[in-house]
């Protein structure tokens, strides 16, 4: 496996402030040379959540390792914390840049590079797919900001919406407290006809950011005629990464826990019919 950690900042030559962080972590296959036909491989960005002030272990390395075993290039992105709109949404911009300007070096498909973002990082995988062309972004990476939509993205008990049902703390942290810009990051409010197709999922147990968060963002998808998927489990808390023993406490109850872990199989499925597959070079 091919494994490296890229500083964005010094990859696009932009200052960086102390405290930021703007890291990608690679894992990509090694080729089989010897024995095989080289591959062209999908790739797969995983953003974790952690309400934008910190960053889940369980919903990064082992999500990405998920999708490596599938055949795709797989890449975590250790994004700002603790910082407000747009540090976090340009240093996922970066990211996407990056992969597509370094697509031949991996091997990797650029025109089939997924995200996918859990709990306050789905709600940053919802900016790169809808708001990548903002002012704030065009205006720190110009012309690149066109490279930086994903091809389709996964949306695992995302939070969507800056209102009434949203996270309070990923609120609070992405927003600064600003009233205009919230109203500007309910993605609800921002999906149009050139987001990226969505694949979504939550449970309905959810009390951490509530199942209401996806409803509206599968609504606010079918308005705009964007293509896009809808799971929502009956059982299972927030956080559940895998929903697997490696991402989950050995407590938890598997009879719960074995119909959400079943979301990654569909959005592999979903993504297959979309395009995304290994294939010749």
């Amino acid at each position: 496996m091919f494994y490296e950690k890229i500083d964005l900042y010094h990859y696009f030559g932009l200052p960086k402030e102390e405290g930021r962080e703007g890291i990608l972590t690679t894992y990509v296959p090694f080729p089989i040379e010897n024995e095989l036909r080289p591959k062209l491989r999908p790739g797969m960005l995983v953003i974790p959540g952690g309400g934008y002030e910190f960053r889940s272990d369980r919903e990064k390395e082992p999500v990405a390792l998920a999708y490596l075993r599938e055949g795709y290039c797989a890449f975590t992105l250790d994004y700002s914390i603790c910082t407000p709109f747009p540090v976090p949404l340009t240093e996922a911009c970066m990211a996407m840049i990056y992969l597509r300007e370094n697509a031949a070096k991996y091997r990797l498909d650029p025109a089939h590079i997924a995200v996918i973002g859990f709990s306050a990082g789905g709600h940053l995988a919802g900016m790169l797919s809808m708001l990548y062309d903002e002012p704030e972004i065009v205006s720190v990476l110009d012309e690149r900001a066109r490279a930086a939509r994903p091809d389709a993205a996964v949306f695992s008990y995302p939070v969507v919406t800056m209102g009434e049902e949203t996270h309070k703390g990923t609120h609070d942290v992405i927003t600064g407290g600003d009233l205009k810009l919230a109203e500007r990051l309910s993605l609800e409010r921002r999906v149009n006809e050139r987001s990226a197709p969505a694949f979504i999922w939550h449970t309905q147990e959810d009390t951490t950011v509530p199942v209401e968060n996806s409803l509206l963002l599968a609504s606010a998808y079918r308005r705009a005629a964007v293509p896009f998927a809808l799971h929502i489990f009956e059982h299972g808390h927030h956080g559940l990464s895998l929903a697997s023993p490696e991402t989950c406490d050995q407590s938890e109850d598997d009879a719960f826990l074995s119909p959400v872990g079943k979301w990654l199989t569909l959005s592999l499925e979903w993504l297959t019919s979309r395009g995304f597959a290994v294939r010749p070079a």
